[in-house]
């Protein structure tokens, strides 16, 4: 039996299109992927400290720098990071698109009411 023409086109466009959209960067703009990737540089940065530093993030906003001593990093689907630290003394949440992330990781003393920790990395439950 003969496939019909229009069929061989329709299975050929459906190949050509499934090829095309793998080649796409798409899987690299969702919030999953971007946590892996900040997470993995700032555990790099984490092994460069000594005992008396923790690691800061200089967040850069509205005209404005912010400097937060991260505690946690999580996620909500599909394009927010959520980062949870301490502002000027003051525990605070970022809600950050994936869009607007520019940050610098940089060093912070030690606050005596603080110990030194390790930024958690929370992946959300499904």
């Amino acid at each position: 039996m003969e496939i019909p023409n229009y069929k061989l086109n329709l299975q050929n466009n459906l190949k050509a299109l499934n090829k095309i959209n793998s080649d796409l960067p798409t899987n690299h703009m969702f919030s999953d992927t971007q946590f892996e990737i900040i997470k993995k540089y700032i555990q790099e940065f984490e092994k460069t400290l000594d005992t008396e530093h923790n690691v800061g993030v200089m967040l850069t906003n509205f005209g404005q720098t912010i400097l937060m001593e991260v505690k946690e990093i999580t996620y909500e689907k599909s394009v927010v990071l959520v980062f949870k630290g301490w502002v000027n003394g003051q525990y605070s949440t970022l809600l950050q698109h994936i869009n607007q992330l520019n940050f610098l990781l940089t060093a912070v003393p030690i606050q005596e009411e603080r110990p030194k920790m390790k930024i958690g990395f929370a992946v959300p439950n499904d």
